[in-house]
């Protein structure tokens, strides 16, 4: 390193108090490219995103630091993604342990970054800290850019490795800003796909604006032709309050306002906006230091314990309850309601190493003791607004009182009790849910198929009649009135959540619950609407993995004796090629469009047979984004399902 720049390397340093002694090392690298599941989730679409996702949380560590307000992400036709930001930039001076430059220990080296030493971040996201040093492994080139200490710094890496050594550039002008710029390509021989999706980026993009109001964040994708298409810019200065109203914007509100509660300078720094719809589900999201917490935790429980506590008192105490004739549950004051619940947590303590569920016992009290004061300060100053929500709340208790009697009513013509099992159930012979798996059957002639294909031993199957009811536009007591969903929960047995204390996944009679529809318009719909009851109602399954789609073949392509199956429209090509290729003339090509064209034997060959079949695990990487989707997909709002098509029509399937 040159000596001329070392002493204002130095300045800068003490000023900002983020240079190379600042940076932690805990172990290498060489494991992530031999096992790369183990850290990043997997090496599928939800992996791939996930590379973004890291670089991005630098950034955004930066800016809970105070030190960076614009962060640019844009998608390159070779495949690549850039990432830029205006922070401080990652160190480039020598590393006093490693002896090497901070940059390159950063890039290289697990577990190597600011997020472990408190003195630069007081509070920091990232998976577990494995960082951008996991995408440079899984990236076949990587280039790293930082505009620091007056110069521009550059450093190019292959398949994780350094191609040279940290390479000083052009001096910055005065007035231009530091920052750090990653740009990288994901490794195809990794991942299983390499195709980025805008909607999945924007979704985790936008969120992180909404969560941090004075950061504008920007995404543009370079492969998208149409240009009022290509760029989305984030930046609401509403932050949560504008997140609950995007999320509730295809629902029917019940209040004039979005209720807005914080405290940013407590030991604990939270804030919390929530609004009552007319719809009849719960959405809560919660988030620990940007990071979504799926499974709660101890900040879900103090907002719900001061919930249910303050809105039953002030209509105890101003007698809103005396005629309803029914006791009130913790989940009548929670149908309807959309909050966003964000907590900035020092060293905060996740349960697993998902980091979904928070452990942190002080931070149930901070939100619990001011949810309670300043809610109830609202509902004081609100009486109007807060009779309507006291109405809709009694709304629930009744309506969960009238599933109480459906649900005995059904349990007395034992279609809920243990020996009475729906009637259209081919059951498996095993008792042992780990090997036991459920196929929900569109139709009854695919049914009867499915029936005699399968493996008795350890497959039940369900025939399924027409399409569901959409739960999503219904309460409780209509969904059990449908013949189909009495079915599905009885074969499951678990009950259904919200259905009082009735759900017990312990109970579940399969861990593998297979959708298995036709390849058309109308099998779409009905995944799409059994998706929508599981995920409404027993959303514990996808959580747990165990909600599967199944994948039938395309296409049937028949030379001679020989039989190929195809999945793809390119798979038909090059199978076409390889036979034409080998002399073949007489082929024979068949478009598979119903489950019922198949034989059983074809049935257990392609979709049924551990071995041979193709089967797509479905999870819920985003609650946000999930929740949103199915609101918009399956609710009564046209207009956003509209733009939802017009926006994804680059990915759609065809069925002509």
């Amino acid at each position: 390193m040159h000596t001329d720049q070392t002493m204002d390397q130095q300045v800068n340093v003490a000023e900002n108090g983020y240079g190379a002694e600042n940076i932690q090392v805990l172990e290498g690298l060489e494991a992530v490219r031999k096992r790369p599941a183990m850290y990043i989730g997997d090496v599928g679409l939800r992996g791939l995103h996930h590379l973004v996702y890291e670089v991005v949380d630098n950034a955004i560590d930066e800016a809970l630091a105070g030190y960076c307000d614009r962060i640019e992400a844009s998608i390159h036709e070779d495949g690549s993604v850039r990432v830029v930001d205006n922070g401080r930039g990652i160190p480039v001076e020598e590393h006093p342990k490693e002896k090497r430059s901070a940059l390159e220990v950063v890039m290289t080296t697990l577990h190597a970054g600011g997020k472990f030493d408190k003195d630069t971040y007081k509070v920091s996201g990232g998976l577990h800290g494995v960082g951008v040093s996991c995408v440079n492994a899984l990236a076949v080139t990587l280039t790293a850019t930082v505009r620091r200490d007056g110069y521009e710094w550059r450093q190019g890496y292959a398949y994780g490795k350094p191609l040279g050594p940290v390479v000083r550039g052009r001096a910055l002008r005065p007035d231009e800003e530091t920052g750090t710029e990653v740009t990288f390509r994901p490794d195809p021989d990794i991942f299983s796909e390499t195709e980025f999706r805008f909607d999945t980026l924007s979704g985790r993009l936008r969120e992180l604006a909404y969560l941090n109001r004075n950061v504008r964040i920007a995404i543009e994708d370079f492969r998208e032709e149409e240009e009022a298409l290509r760029r989305e810019e984030y930046h609401f200065e509403g932050g949560i309050v504008e997140f609950v109203d995007y999320l509730d914007e295809t629902r029917t509100a019940i209040q004039e306002e979005t209720i807005y509660i914080s405290e940013e300078n407590a030991e604990v720094p939270v804030e919390l906006a929530m609004r009552y719809n007319a719809s009849y589900t719960e959405n809560v999201l919660s988030f620990v230091n940007n990071i979504n917490t799926h499974e709660g935790g101890t900040h879900i429980s103090g907002f719900r314990r001061a919930l249910t506590r303050t809105l039953k008192t002030y209509a105890e105490k101003n007698n809103l309850v005396k005629n309803a004739k029914v006791d009130l549950s913790g989940d009548d004051f929670r149908e309807g309601l959309t909050a966003v619940l964000s907590v900035r947590v020092a060293e905060p303590q996740f349960e697993g190493q998902t980091k979904t569920k928070l452990g942190n016992s002080e931070v149930q009290s901070a939100v619990e003791t001011l949810v309670n004061e300043k809610l109830g300060q609202w509902l004081e100053d609100h009486p109007r607004q807060t009779k309507s929500i006291v109405e809709k709340v009694i709304l629930a208790a009744q309506a969960r009182l009238a599933a109480r009697k459906a649900r005995e009513l059904v349990q007395r013509k034992s279609a809920f009790s243990g020996g009475g099992l729906p009637g259209k159930l081919a059951d498996c012979a095993s008792r042992k849910p780990e090997e036991s798996e459920l196929y929900l059957v569109e139709g009854d002639s695919a049914g009867g198929s499915a029936k005699q294909a399968r493996d008795r031993h350890f497959q039940a199957i369900l025939p399924l009649r027409g399409k569901i009811l959409n739960v999503e536009r219904a309460r409780l007591p209509r969904i059990l009135e449908n013949e189909e969903i009495r079915n599905m929960v009885t074969a499951l047995g678990t009950g259904l959540v919200g259905l009082e204390d009735s759900f017990d996944l312990s109970r579940l009679r399969y861990h593998k619950i297979i959708l298995m529809t036709d390849a058309d318009v109308d099998g779409a719909h009905i995944r799409t609407l059994l998706l929508t009851f599981l995920y409404r109602h027993l959303r514990p399954l996808f959580e747990s993995g165990y909600v599967y789609v199944a994948l039938p073949p395309l296409f049937k392509v028949q030379s001679g004796r020989r039989e190929h199956y195809l999945w793809t429209e390119d798979q038909l090509a090059a199978k076409l090629q390889e036979l034409r290729a080998q002399g073949k003339s007489r082929i024979a090509i068949q478009r598979y469009k119903g489950l019922g064209e198949m034989n059983p034997e074809q049935l257990w060959d392609t979709t049924m047979d551990p071995a041979t079949r193709r089967l797509q695990r479905v999870t819920v990487e985003d609650a946000a984004v999930a929740d949103r989707v199915f609101s918009t997909l399956m609710g009564d709002a046209v207009e956003p399902r509209r733009q939802f098509i017009e926006r994804n029509a680059r990915y759609a399937t065809i069925d002509a």
